[in-house]
């Protein structure tokens, strides 16, 4: 990713103080495909979308060294869909993450509207597809995308293992339980090997119902593949239980790079409304920021399951989708 860096040197004040040293960049990506759908009936949906692997979004970070190896950090990230020039998130100005904090020996701590625990570890350890193309995990299994009002601490590492703890402010007038959510995942990362044990609860509008996801994701890199599994257990807002199986890969071949998954869903309910997805898509390099790609993906749903194949953006619209475009990130 090209960056454009701005660095700011500042001295002290009257004590004649220590320098400081600051930094904001800008990033971004454009990303835009075609998008062909098709249900079980045999109709279709054909259009131009945005983000069909990554969401479109341009984005500031910066740092700054604050002495004693404490620094402050902040993140204003807005999403926008190139097929037609609008915002995403509904329109919210900073709507993929707005977020600042400190970070130092002790860790880091952050506020603002940030990924859950959860949903970073689905996206950069379970799933191949890293929430984007037809074969996205988010197709089928719960993601917890952002959480806004959130408070998280992340520890610093300790042989090999480190953690995250995230609180997110219902900001409910008379009851702090309304629309809460809480999560946190504790990560085993040795080299090849990336071991994540997550937890996200979402408590509804009235706190009395919640939902909870566990979820177990494992990527290990054997050098000319890499391999990726994952296992959710799920309970909805009706007390419903579920559970999904994910297992998957990622080859490189000199420019190209192909992914594949398999995602099977229990419904654990009396309705039994299971569900299965087969994904494979492909990446090729035209440079270090450019790449085009294509994937497909098909969901087979049963008694009476819903699940549609969508992708980094979109929800979808039918039971199968095909993608093809191109990724230029800044």
């Amino acid at each position: 990713m090209k960056k454009v860096l701005f660095t700011l040197l500042a001295l002290g004040a009257a004590s004649g103080g220590a320098l400081a040293q600051s930094s904001v960049t800008m990033y971004g990506v454009a990303d835009a495909g075609l998008v062909f759908d098709k249900d079980a009936a045999g109709d279709r949906v054909n259009r131009v979308a945005s983000g069909v692997a990554s969401g479109s979004r341009i984005g500031f970070k910066g740092k700054e060294d604050l002495g004693a190896g404490l620094a402050a950090t902040f993140v204003l990230e807005s999403g926008f869909n190139i097929d037609t020039g609008t915002s995403g998130q509904g329109g919210r100005l900073f709507g993929r993450q707005a977020y600042v904090g400190l970070t130092g020996s002790a860790g880091a701590v952050t506020l603002g509207r940030q990924y859950s625990p959860y949903y970073l570890a689905l996206r950069d350890v379970a799933d191949p597809f890293v929430i984007g193309l037809a074969g996205t995990a988010s197709n089928i299994m719960a993601t917890n995308y952002r959480v806004d009002n959130m408070v998280q601490y992340t520890t610093p590492t300790w042989s090999k293992l480190s953690a995250d703890l995230a609180y997110g402010f219902g900001e409910v007038a008379g009851d702090n339980a309304k629309n809460r959510s809480m999560g946190g995942a504790v990560h085993y990362i040795d080299g090849p090997l990336n071991v994540t044990l997550t937890h996200h609860r979402k408590e509804n509008a009235l706190a009395t119902q919640q939902t909870r996801n566990t979820l177990l994701a494992t990527r290990y890199d054997f050098g000319v593949v890499q391999g990726n599994f994952g296992y959710a257990d799920n309970r909805a807002l009706d007390n419903s239980k579920s559970n999904d199986i994910l297992v998957g890969f990622s080859a490189p071949f000199g420019a190209t790079k192909l992914v594949a998954s398999y995602i099977r869903h229990n419904d654990k309910s009396n309705a039994n409304r299971d569900a299965q997805q087969w994904a494979i898509g492909a990446f090729y390099a035209l440079s270090k920021r450019s790449d085009l790609y294509t994937g497909y993906g098909h969901i087979s749903n049963k008694n009476g399951a819903t699940f549609v194949v969508g992708n980094a953006t979109d929800d979808g619209t039918g039971n199968s989708g095909f993608n093809l475009g191109m990724r230029h990130t800044f």
